[in-house]
This record gives structure tokens, sequence and C-alpha cells, in this order.
């Protein structure tokens, strides 16, 4: 599996006054590290970026890639910052991310600097409500992107994820749309931003749920996720390093209800988390202690 690490992220308290100082050390220092950590891409978020968008996007880019050679996410609302770091990559780029709503904008760049691009589902109306919608929303936006000379090898395509604390029928919208996504996009990659699913959980708690879905995705072929490049057992899963937590949750999906007390401690976590996140019990910060 292909993992984007997220750190790099103009909201960090200390990346953005980085950022915003140009102060190249904090960035390179966690660039570093992420690629030490394992992760295959950087996303590098630098937000809207509405004032010097491009320059900010430019000396990020370059900063970066002159302490890893790592391949390179870029992630911003702003097409002229996204053609800015385009032109300073020196890797083939990950436009991060491309939704129907700027589709004209920012089709043209992925063909001009051959670069991939990320298809974001969010529809011209907000957040699609399920996974036909979602399907709905992929199949134009391929479409589109064909169109413009986009194959889809170059397209990874992302279904959304949203907090499980909010809406249970999303999260389990998205994994339907996964299940779909191999027929109805020949070709396509998909990828998903891994760590929204545990928004509005504690901090302690939050690994727990982003290691059960990203287990939860790769039973229907997920192929990238965007991820905190330091949780050290999510990554050990994505390389297939925990096959016994992997099978459990497999399992589980399957229908299998195996005896708590049959599991080891961890196993009995992973086991009640993913009956959270498919809908089987009812999400609260305790899910863990029932």
């Amino acid at each position: 599996m292909i993992l984007i690490g997220e750190n790099i992220n103009i909201m960090s308290h200390t990346i953005g006054p980085a950022m915003k100082g140009r102060d190249p050390g904090p960035i390179q220092e966690l660039a570093r590290d992420e690629a030490s950590a394992g992760v295959d891409y950087l996303d590098l978020n630098i937000g809207p970026a509405r004032k010097a968008g491009d320059e900010l996007m430019e000396w990020v880019v370059s900063t970066v890639q002159a302490a890893t050679d790592k391949p390179l996410s870029l992630d911003t609302t702003n097409p002229v910052a996204m053609e800015a770091g385009l032109k300073a990559s020196k890797t083939k780029a990950l436009i991060n991310s491309i939704a129907p709503a700027r589709v004209d904008e920012e089709l043209p760049m992925v063909q001009k600097y051959g670069a991939a691009m990320i298809g974001l589902l969010w529809g011209l109306d907000g957040m699609p409500r399920d996974a036909n919608e979602r399907a709905l929303i992929a199949v134009d936006l391929i479409y589109k992107a064909n169109e413009a000379g986009v194959p889809n090898e170059d397209i990874w395509i992302d279904p959304i994820a949203s907090p499980v604390s909010v809406e249970i029928n999303q999260v389990k919208a998205c994994l339907e749309f996964m299940g779909m996504l191999a027929e109805i996009a020949p070709g396509c990659k998909s990828t998903v931003g891994l760590s929204n699913i545990s928004n509005g959980t504690p901090a302690a708690l939050r690994p727990y749920l982003n290691r059960t879905y990203l287990i939860m995705l790769m039973r229907y072929g997920l192929y990238s996720a965007i991820v905190d490049a330091f949780d050290a057992e999510l990554i050990k899963i994505a390389r297939g390093e925990m096959p016994h937590i992997a099978s459990l949750v497999h399992r589980v999906m399957d229908g299998d209800r195996p005896d708590p007390a049959s599991l080891s401690e961890e196993e009995t976590k992973y086991l009640k988390t993913v009956r959270v996140l498919a809908g089987e019990s009812l999400y609260s910060h305790s899910w863990l202690e029932i």
C-alpha cells in the first residue's frame, strides 16, 4: 500500500509558523523524519493560501526537496499555488485534490506537468449522501479527466472518510463505495484521508479508529491512504506485518462473532472498534471500555 504522510501541514503549531516565516529547519526535519518512518509520499498542505500562495508553495516544495527525494503530494485549494508547486517538483507529483468545483481549472495541469491526481468526490452540492451518489460523481469526474487526456492509472479516487462520531451512515457508505470502485472505474487507484474517521475523538483513542478503518478499507483493495506518518502500528498494518489483526477485522466484517474471552486485550480493542465502524455498536468516547 502507498502511504502519504500528512504531517507537513500549515495548521501545525510548529510547521505553520515555519511556513509563514520561511524557516526551513522544522519543515526539513519533519520531512526527513516522515521519510524515515516509512511513508512513500509527503503531503505538503499549505491550505487555501490566498495571499502569495504560489510563492509559498514553490518555497515549501524546494525546501522539502532539499531534505528528501520522496515524491510529493501537493495539497491546496488555490490553483495558482498548485501550479507553482507542480513547476517546482522534481518528481511526478500528486495533485491533492481535484473536486468537481475545480475540475476546469486544475485538470489541464495533470497532463501539462505529467502529474497524477486525487479525484475528491465532494460534489457541487457538498458531501455525497451515499455510495451511489459517490459513484455518480466519480464517473463524471473520471470521464472529464479522460477527455483531458488523463489515463485512469493516474487517477486516485478519494470517496471521503468522515468522522464516525458524527454520522455512521457516511462511514458505511465510504466502505460500500470502495467495493464498487473497481467495477465502475477499471484501472483507477483509490486513496482516503484516513485521519478524518477519528476527528472529534480523544487523541489517545484516535489510532484505533484509524487503524481499524484502514483494515476495513483494505478488504476492498484500498491502494493508498493519507496517514499520520508516526503511527508505527498503522504502518505495520499497511505493510502486512500484523496479519492476525487484519484477519480478525475481516472475519468480523464477514459475520464472524468471536468470543471476546478467547482474544487478547489488543485483539478485543480491534473487535470492539470494527463493530463501531460497521454500525453494529453505537459510538461513544468509551467504546473500548464497554
